[in-house]
């Protein structure tokens, strides 16, 4: 039987990487310059990370454009391309516990989380490996005298710029598909979360992923960020991230060379449960996983729970009690479920949103404080609003946090009603017995994924993106490869 990890013991021993990943070997920002990444565990400095500009981006993109054009990646065989990416997935499963422990210390998950997390980025690189020498192009219906191919091929340099919240998995929802189909890659971290990505680069060369194909530039959005954006030899943007950040890759692109861009921006999805749900617990414990689970910093939180009146407060009672188990702890204590925030300062913006909830009328039952104020980390409670109205703010705009608005509503179409009345439309949940009501309900909301009886939207094989001002484009299952590929129509006159 194995030991219990001890992970503080862990912890003492990792060696972080600090350094940009550029043309396969570490080096320091040209400037110098380095930004502190603060562990929000307890406060405390983990590691001076180099703080790219411009002028590094230059850098990467340059070495990125190299290997492409050299075709040490890109044209190669695709089967050569499923070797390698499987070896990297081979080698993050092995490295998996040290991964984990980087990402928790790094943001604050909760090391179980973070364990998952790694083993779903090892299989992610695996799939779109696996998949890659699986997929075959066309041949278009012509005349017997012309011969119409069409192909696929790698745009060439891809940009992923991507969040904090699940640092490596976001990241490999854009660079396993941008490999897999013979992209050079230059990712940009988040500044709060960029240890982990920074192994991961260094395990890719160990791989046998050839110098300049996949290279890691941190660095501040306004700097490093911009620069990738507005870059003119960078051929696609892959973010994930907040919808105003995503606006402004929209306007980079249209200011620069036209590079395609693809978003996942944020949510205020509804978790929608009619009286004849199949099972109340079940649908109770799953709208507390929804919101409390990683804190509340996921994107497509159930962070609207729509509730029909008849079961409204006998289900509220039941979120309630559950949340109780969700009482911030120490993220490397192998038993905790819900660690801390981000930062100091995505906590005192939730803060901010619990105070005006408050302001706004609608009543506090649970939490809704700063918690574990004597670690020096960034916890907060738990956080449950009731006589929530959709035009509150606290409905409306994007909190990422532990925070939870419920709302009656008394009819089917009353419910679509309040879900669509959104500027987002990532996800939706609903939980009905009745399937003609499941069907027309699922239908009618304006959202990119929509579960019935569950929040499982069936892991890599499913595609995952939003309608409206959560963006466009999906990550995920084999529409993914969509972004990093474009199309090519050769029309051959035969004799």
């Amino acid at each position: 039987m194995n030991s219990p990890i001890d992970w503080r013991a862990e912890a003492a021993r990792l060696d972080f990487r600090n350094q940009a990943f550029i043309d396969g070997r570490f080096t320091p920002a040209i400037s110098g310059k380095t930004f502190d990444t603060i562990s929000p565990i307890d406060g405390r400095v983990l590691a001076h990370v180099a703080a790219c500009d411009a002028a590094d981006i230059d850098r990467a993109v340059a070495a990125a454009r190299a290997a492409f054009e050299k075709g040490s990646w890109s044209e190669v065989a695709p089967r050569q391309r499923k070797r390698t990416l499987i070896k990297l997935a081979d080698l993050i499963a092995k490295h998996a516990n040290e991964l984990a422990l980087l990402e928790t210390l790094d943001m604050g998950k909760p090391v179980r989380d973070a364990r998952g997390d790694v083993a779903a980025v090892a299989e992610c690189v695996r799939w779109y490996g696996e998949a890659i020498d699986k997929l075959y192009d066309e041949i278009a219906p012509t005349p017997r005298d012309a011969l119409a191919l069409i192909t696929r091929e790698p745009v060439g340099i891809v940009a992923a710029v991507v969040p904090w919240n699940y640092p490596l998995l976001m990241a490999a929802w854009k660079f396993a598909p941008a490999l897999a189909t013979g992209n050079s890659v230059v990712l940009k971290p988040a500044e709060q979360s960029p240890l982990s990505i920074l192994r991961v680069a260094e395990l890719a060369i160990e791989a046998g992923i050839p110098a300049g194909v996949f290279n890691v530039v941190p660095g501040f959005g306004e700097t490093a960020g911009q620069a990738l954006g507005r870059h003119m030899d960078v051929d696609a943007i892959a973010f994930t991230g907040s919808t105003s950040v995503g606006k402004l890759f929209l306007r980079y692109a249209g200011e620069s060379n036209m590079k395609s861009v693809s978003l996942e921006c944020g949510g205020k999805s509804p978790n929608i449960v009619f009286a004849d749900a199949p099972d109340l617990d079940a649908a109770a414990e799953v709208a507390a996983d929804g919101i409390f689970g990683n804190s509340g910093q996921v994107c497509d939180a159930g962070s609207r729970l729509l509730v029909e009146e008849k079961i409204h407060d006998a289900f509220l009672a039941k979120v309630s009690e559950l949340s109780r188990k969700y009482k911030p702890r120490d993220p490397l204590d192998p038993d905790t479920i819900m660690g801390s925030m981000v930062d100091r300062t995505q906590m005192d913006r939730v803060l901010g949103y619990i105070e005006t909830g408050k302001s706004e009328g609608a009543a506090l039952k649970v939490g809704g404080k700063q918690a574990r104020i004597e670690t020096g980390g960034f916890y907060i409670e738990p956080t449950i609003f009731a006589g929530v109205d959709n035009q509150m703010k606290i409905a409306r705009e994007e909190i990422f946090g532990p925070v939870l608005a419920t709302i009656p509503f008394s009819t089917a179409d009353e419910a679509i009603r309040i879900a669509n009345d959104s500027i987002y439309g990532l996800e939706a949940n609903i939980w009905t017995n009745d399937l003609t009501k499941a069907h027309k309900t699922a239908r009618a909301l304006r959202a990119g994924v929509v579960t019935i009886n569950t929040r499982d939207a069936g892991g890599i094989v499913v595609p995952f993106g939003g309608y409206k001002q959560s963006g466009f484009g999906r990550d995920k299952s084999l529409h993914a490869l969509e972004k990093y590929t474009q199309l090519k129509a050769t029309y051959i006159k035969l004799g």
